[in-house]
């Protein structure tokens, strides 16, 4: 799996004009699954999300978890981390996983981070949707996590 992490004051995720997701503190994560992923890879996603230390302790050290700081997770599906740009002009997207396979380890990751944390909204799998954040920092980290 493919993830882009950003720490944020406050993010929401908008489709046709009304809010699905939105948190305040805490991380905008964008995934995206590969052909190769697997349930045990989403579950190692979110354990990382989790554990992550890029939240600031007393001294200014990036040293605190989401957990931490009690901060939220917005995470939305974003196949276009697996772009391939390596020939021509157009992004490739065959890295990405199939429609069915994505959605499910979608649903996946929301589903065991809901499970581990109290505070998760999502975006919605397959829509046009508008990603408005506070970036934090900024901090942006990219996560390739594969079996």
């Amino acid at each position: 799996m493919i993830a882009v992490i950003q720490r944020v004051t406050q993010a929401r995720v908008e489709v046709a004009g009304h809010i699905v997701g939105a948190i305040e503190k805490g991380l905008l994560v964008l995934v995206c699954a590969e052909p190769a992923d697997t349930e045990a890879i989403a579950d190692k996603l979110v354990a990382k999300l989790l554990k992550l230390r890029i939240f600031s302790d007393d001294a200014g050290k990036m040293n605190r978890s989401v957990v931490d700081v009690q901060g939220g997770l917005l995470i939305v599906s974003q196949f276009t981390l697996a772009a391939d740009t390596s020939a021509g002009n157009r992004p490739s997207f065959t890295g990405a996983a199939p429609a069915e396979l994505g959605r499910s380890l979608y649903e996946r990751v929301l589903t065991t981070a809901r499970a581990q944390h109290p505070v998760v909204a999502a975006g919605e799998f397959g829509a046009d949707m508008q990603v408005h954040l506070i970036n934090d920092g900024p901090v942006t980290i990219p996560i390739t996590l594969r079996g």
